[in-house]
């Protein structure tokens, strides 16, 4: 039984990192797109999620033109470069500019003022990376 449980546990323990990376990746995509989703945090969790369930997905993760940049600087530095800061902040400006020309309720420019306020800070608040 005990072969059984040592065999079943690794398998079941990469199973998880996997769809954590594939979550984390997934959710890491929409944020190119979506300016309230951060992209840097979630590849960085994809990667490190990669690492300890699929190398080869790690390597291809580390390795894309898209995001490879993205995990280096991160790791060398905790950086994001300018140019996703300025993507970044000038998407949510655009956005909440949006949602107040289409005169959303005051809760909801309330709560997106905090999310998009509290990613602003932290975006702001990183080292900048030459990409």
């Amino acid at each position: 039984m005990k072969d059984v449980l040592n065999n079943v546990a690794p398998a079941a323990r990469r199973a998880f990192w996997f769809c954590l990376g594939l979550l984390a990746l997934g959710l890491g995509g929409l944020g190119v797109v979506l300016p309230v989703l951060p992209t840097t945090p979630f590849v960085i969790l994809a990667a490190f999620a990669f690492g300890k369930s699929s190398p080869q997905l790690q390597a291809i993760l580390e390795n894309s033109s898209v995001f490879g940049p993205i995990i280096a600087d991160w790791r060398a530095s905790g950086a994001i470069a300018v140019r996703y800061k300025i993507i970044s902040i000038t998407m949510m400006a655009l956005v909440f500019g949006l949602s107040i020309v289409m005169a959303l309720s005051p809760i909801i420019l309330i709560v997106q003022a905090i999310c998009m306020g509290g990613a602003a800070v932290f975006i702001l608040t990183r080292p900048s990376a030459s990409v």
